[in-house]
């Protein structure tokens, strides 16, 4: 007569085990990824969100009033935009931020000067090769344009307000 093997012996015991355990590792580790990550996605206040849209969105506005628009060139490091509008420019520096398109810690900010041709200009130290949001504005922030651009290009990019 056969005699029965013990539990620990037979296959099935161990795959009931096996299973729930595998789901409480897996458990713990989201837990401690939850934690020591940051939400950086995540708004508090949608009311002063949505305020802050409808002015941005009054700037871009304005800038389609002012028929302001331009031709941003980037070889190397330099950057230079042309500007050309109906109503003349005070000819103050333009603020240019770059905001990447997936890593918020390769963003920068340039301050535009501009030259003796009329052009607006700066100099970069680092390379900004890739997908980028860029903001044009002037110093007084009365007006905003955005575009989403792709480096290196060897045409020069448009720069309108949407």
């Amino acid at each position: 007569m056969n005699t029965p093997q013990p539990w620990y012996k037979q296959f099935w015991p161990w795959v009931l085990i096996i299973l729930p355990s595998i789901a409480v590792i897996f458990s713990i580790n989201m837990f401690f990824i939850a934690m020591n990550t940051e939400d950086t996605l995540v708004v508090d206040d949608y009311y002063k969100e949505g305020k802050w849209i409808n002015i941005q969105l009054a700037k871009i506005h304005k800038a389609q009033e002012l028929g302001i628009q331009g031709k941003l060139t980037v070889i190397n490091n330099r950057i230079e935009v042309a500007i050309q509008s109906n109503t003349p420019l005070d000819g103050t520096a333009l603020s240019l931020d770059f905001h990447h398109a997936t890593l918020s810690k390769l963003d920068f900010h340039v301050q535009l000067l501009r030259n003796a041709a009329g052009l607006y200009v700066a100099e970069h130290s680092s390379d900004i090769a890739g997908k980028w949001q860029i903001t044009l504005t002037p110093f007084d922030k009365l007006w905003k344009i955005q575009e989403n651009i792709n480096l290196p290009s060897n045409d020069a990019i448009t720069l309108a307000p949407e």
